[in-house]
């Protein structure tokens, strides 16, 4: 494997190494380059001695060249896709999927491309207008949990609208981006996009704090947010983030219990063991529907077959990292100790083909309070914890009673209700009647410590450009009221 730096492949300034572990058996996947600062910086000059070339181009170019990207990732989705089901853990289905999805957002985004304007103003008789125009070089920091879909859909916008592009991928599930690195190279000319690999310390930091980065995007958690935003205010980086969640699955007293477990059990995404952060992984179900929505939910969750993630049949695979499967078994106990309910999983398979790696089994939590750790903390596993309610006020309260704000969930057919309770919940994606779909041109984004900004429309083109006001005066002579000596500002 090597980095991409200015149009070559190349094993970095120290040609040092780390290995990439298959936590589904514990061997390694692949070797890749352990970059460093020396290497960030070239990648970050190559970016920013394209980047005037390729804003100069017409956007009908850049748009063509961004497609072609797309179909190459959509031609290769199965192999990109097994790459990241043996570097992640997750079911290979759900993997090939993401590789194809990506391909539709960078096709979506890419006709949105042409809407992206600037204003004229009617203030006077001479001409104020403005203009769209992108930061320079951008960089991408890239989650472990969705390798390639990250790297897909994070690089259509910043190339559309005339930046360049440095992605930094997961340092533990690496190996996807720098294959597909490989096949695009010759796509876009030499430094638009360049990928760098490695340690957080190495790469990451001299990447967020680097002065010639002007804008920069991360998809983390809330905690690893919090330090990159300490780390880049210095330089005053133009920031967002996509980070955790706490979602709430609500299920009103006139749903269908059956139906309701579906959509919980679809929106606990376990083909990827519930790493994804719009995941419901806290079900608020009215107090007259609890028995039968449990009975319906513990069956559906009981038949989620955790198995090796090249199985077809697996409907869960292997927890991505050791630590992050060692922290799912604490809050298991945890919830048990607090006083919850475990009405099935938690546990580790007994099955020979999975002794080597991070599995465990499903979990559902009854009874559990709004203050108990299992209901107010991101587990980012496949831990459910059911709450009951009778009072709608009370239910909000407990729904927006945690520190995040990415999406929830409804489930009724009173549309009043819906609407009143989706305008009523501190959340940034509402999704009513199913899980969480992410449909192309709705904009999915968080509140609260679940993140800034937005992604999957118009909202997110316009995110890679700064504003410019431009004013021409069509008289020669300078009006009594124009000029700075009548700003209050100045």
């Amino acid at each position: 494997m090597c980095l991409l730096i200015n149009g070559q492949l190349t094993t970095g300034a120290t040609s040092e190494t780390r290995q990439s572990i298959d936590p589904a058996t514990g061997s390694v996947v692949g070797t890749y380059p352990n970059a460093s600062p020396a290497d960030v910086d070239m990648a970050v000059a190559a970016a920013k001695a394209a980047q005037p070339g390729w804003a100069a181009r017409p956007l009908s170019e850049r748009q063509e060249i961004v497609q072609k990207i797309g179909q190459v990732l959509r031609e290769h989705s199965a192999d990109l896709g097994y790459i990241d089901t043996l570097d992640s853990g997750s079911v290979f289905s759900s993997m090939q999927h993401d590789a194809a999805w990506a391909a539709d957002v960078i096709d979506n985004l890419s006709r949105s491309a042409s809407e992206v304007k600037g204003e004229v103003t009617q203030l006077d008789v001479n001409l104020h207008y403005t203009r769209r125009s992108p930061f320079g070089v951008v960089a991408k920091l890239l989650p472990f949990n969705h390798p390639i879909q990250a790297f897909g859909t994070g690089l259509a916008a910043p190339l559309l609208m005339g930046n360049c592009l440095v992605a930094k991928p997961s340092p533990h599930t690496p190996i996807s981006a720098l294959v597909f690195a490989r096949l695009i190279k010759d796509i876009v000319p030499p430094g638009v996009i360049n990928v760098v690999t490695g340690d957080n310390d190495r790469v990451s930091t001299p990447l967020v704090t680097h002065a010639d980065v002007h804008r920069l995007a991360v998809t983390g958690s809330s905690e690893a947010g919090v330090l990159i935003t300490q780390a880049a205010a210095p330089s005053l980086k133009n920031l967002t983030m996509e980070l955790g969640g706490k979602n709430a699955l609500i299920v009103f007293p006139d749903a269908n219990p059956e139906f309701a477990a579906d959509i919980a059990v679809s929106g606990m995404n376990f083909k990827c063991q519930s790493h994804s952060c719009s995941s419901t992984s806290r079900v608020l179900v009215h107090r007259s529907l609890k028995q039968p929505f449990l009975d319906a939910l513990v069956e559906r969750v009981k038949a989620v077959r955790v198995g090796l993630p090249t199985d077809s049949e697996s409907g869960m695979g292997a927890i991505s990292t050791r630590p992050l499967f060692e922290r799912i078994l604490g809050y298991i106990e945890a919830g048990k100790s607090e006083g919850a309910k475990l009405l099935i999983g938690g546990t580790i398979p007994e099955d020979d083909a999975l002794k080597n790696g991070n599995f465990v089994t499903p979990a559902v939590f009854s009874d559990a309070r709004p203050d108990m750790s299992i209901a107010q903390e991101e587990i980012y596993g496949p831990v459910i914890t059911v709450l009951d309610w009778e009072d709608h006020d009370e239910m909000v309260s407990i729904a927006n009673g945690v520190e995040y704000g990415l999406t929830a969930v409804l489930v009724t057919d009173d549309l009043e209700t819906a609407h009143q309770t989706a305008d009523a919940l501190e959340v940034g994606y509402v999704e009513i009647n199913g899980s969480v779909s992410y449909p192309h041109g709705s904009p999915y984004g968080g509140w609260k410590k679940s993140g800034n900004g937005r992604e999957g429309n118009i909202d997110e083109l316009l995110s890679y450009t700064q504003l410019k006001s431009v004013n021409v005066n069509f008289r020669k002579e300078l009006s009594s009221t124009s000029g700075p000596k009548n700003d209050p500002r100045v």
